[in-house]
């Protein structure tokens, strides 16, 4: 079976308290479980562990149902250790993972895993049919020798931080609130691809971002944006949208960054969302557009000098 094949790989060697989940985003919930897991951890002299998913469990459960992500796996690893977490094990979630018995998958993590203790939420359950749920686990952990730890969820403003509630706000353009409820500014990396050169006609040369299908975008829009290029770091504005000026075509990420007059195809650029300046609109010749765009580099310059600050 592929799942024992995966967690072999991650094999540790001492016992563990892990904690379970996709954890897209790694917002500020995640790192309050993560947190908590860490100081069990270190109490009990355990190794902090987290088993995460190579994709959503409803692309298999639900393949009807769209996901978008606002981190790659890459970049949710990366996150995740940054938080500290020595052990970060990704999964398959197939058909057979799905429908293992929670018993028969909590073994699994003891017998490869070492796993002494589990750290959830307290909606989480895991198992067929998501039989595992808090109260079973604990049952199973009372048979099987390992405990169970529910963390209440984070709350800001009376709202409880979740991945759900963070693409909500993304596709409303509400970067604002997206950051908050992250705990840093929503980030988009690619390769830079080649356009048709509207914006260097304009005299705001754009770098194109290649984005993932699968990847949560903001709403469209002009964002006032950092870039990181090369090892440069600029100001920057961004436009998502269709560029209805020239005629509505295919959805893009463009960026101008401020101050970088090099070319850049195929390097990679990660983009800071920051604030969002206005909606995309309609201008009716390029002149205007372009009076627009340079307000609004202006407008982003003022707003990144304050962030600085």
């Amino acid at each position: 079976m592929r799942v024992e094949a995966e967690l072999k790989e991650y094999a540790p060697q001492r016992e563990t308290v892990l904690t379970i989940g996709v954890f897209d985003g790694v917002h500020l919930g995640h790192r309050q479980l993560m947190d908590y897991l860490k100081r069990q951890a270190m109490s009990k002299e355990y190794l902090p562990g987290l088993v995460t998913f190579r994709s959503h469990p409803l692309h298999t459960i639900s393949p009807e149902s769209p996901i978008s992500y606002l981190t790659s796996l890459d970049e949710r690893i990366r996150l995740i250790r940054q938080q500290g977490i020595d052990l970060v094990v990704p999964l398959s979630f197939d058909r057979d993972l799905a429908q293992i018995p929670a018993r028969r998958f909590v073994s699994l993590l003891q017998e490869h895993l070492k796993m002494r203790g589990l750290v959830v939420g307290p909606d989480f359950a895991l198992g067929q049919k998501r039989e595992g749920n808090v109260s079973a686990l604990r049952k199973l952990g009372k048979d099987l020798g390992f405990w169970v730890d529910v963390i209440r969820p984070e709350m800001i403003n009376g709202e409880v931080v979740s991945s759900t509630a963070i693409r909500k706000a993304l596709a409303s353009g509400d970067i604002t609130k997206v950051s908050r409820l992250l705990g840093r500014p929503f980030a988009l990396s690619g390769k830079i691809a080649y356009g048709r050169g509207r914006g260097r006609q304009l005299g705001f040369p754009t770098a194109n971002l290649e984005v993932s299908a699968d990847h949560a975008i903001p709403a469209d829009g002009v964002y006032a944006t950092r870039a990181r290029l090369a090892g440069g770091v600029y100001g920057s504005v961004t436009n998502i949208g269709r560029r209805p000026t020239f005629g509505a075509g295919e959805r893009t990420v463009e960026t101008y960054l401020v101050g970088y007059d090099g070319v850049a195809y195929e390097e990679e650029l990660h983009i800071d969302f920051v604030e969002r300046l206005r909606p995309e609109r309609r201008f009716e010749n390029a002149d205007e557009l372009a009076a627009q765009m340079k307000k609004d580099v202006e407008q982003a310059v003022a707003i990144l000098a304050r962030a600085a600050a």
